[in-house]
């Protein structure tokens, strides 16, 4: 079983940096995300790569991907080591400082899911549906542009507002490419926490793993861990690592 946290990047992660320790080879954090995310595309083929950057860097990362399909056509004609040191096309990692009053609370529905099969499912969709694929993508990117000002501004309130709107936006994702993101027990899950002031949504790619909740800290949680346990939703005592 797995939880659905991006062990596969944290495992790839351990790997480059091992080897990088192994050949005395001093690599920026930058150059360590971008090697990484060159040995996780060889080996799955998609992805977002911000899972990669979340273990490169750690804490609360926003992130932007870079151009998969310049990647692909440039590898063949230059040097690992030029790749590693030229700027990659629309490629953002920033390191983001939460409100102090901000937790973060993860639920494990048990059922796991495979981030590659649903990747390439919303693919199929992205080529029958364009039109709709491409307002989704305005929407995803408009959505996270203003949750990331409220990173900067210090607003909970703010963050949450858009944590819900990502989700709605997962919701119509899912309604045209016929794809079961948010599964019965996600559902609940958002539901429960929704009631009590929290901000709920899926983690990576939805289908099962994990969920996600945003609240205020000083709002009591012990009757929602309780009720998370009477729905076979498991709370993981985790928090975010900051990278020394």
């Amino acid at each position: 079983k797995k939880y659905g946290l991006g062990s596969s990047a944290a495992v790839t992660v351990a790997t480059v940096k091992a080897l990088c320790a192994f050949y005395e080879l001093s690599l920026s954090n930058d150059q360590l995300y971008k090697l990484a995310a060159i040995a996780h595309l060889d080996v799955q083929g998609n992805g977002s790569l911000g899972d990669i950057a979340a273990s490169v860097f750690g804490g609360w990362v926003a992130y932007r991907s870079f151009d998969k399909q310049w990647l692909a056509d440039i590898r063949p004609t230059v040097s690992l080591t030029e790749l590693l040191e030229m700027p990659w096309p629309s490629l953002s990692i920033e390191l983001l400082t939460p409100p102090a009053e901000l937790s973060l609370l993860i639920g494990w529905t048990g059922s796991p899911a495979s981030t590659s099969h649903l990747v390439d499912k919303i693919a199929l969709a992205k080529t029958e549906r364009q039109a709709d694929y491409q307002n989704f993508l305005a929407a995803s990117k408009a959505c996270l542009e203003a949750m990331v000002e409220g990173f900067r501004r210090n607003d909970l309130a703010q963050i949450q507002a858009e944590l819900r709107h990502n989700r709605a936006i997962l919701q119509d994702l899912a309604h045209f490419s016929h794809v079961a993101i948010e599964t019965p027990i996600l559902l609940k899950m958002g539901a429960l926490a929704e009631a009590i002031g929290g901000a709920a949504k899926t983690s990576g790619a939805g289908g099962g793993d994990c969920g996600i909740v945003i609240i205020d800290r000083a709002i009591e949680t012990e009757a929602l861990f309780e009720q998370w346990r009477a729905n076979q939703i498991e709370r993981l005592n985790l928090a975010v690592h900051l990278v020394d």
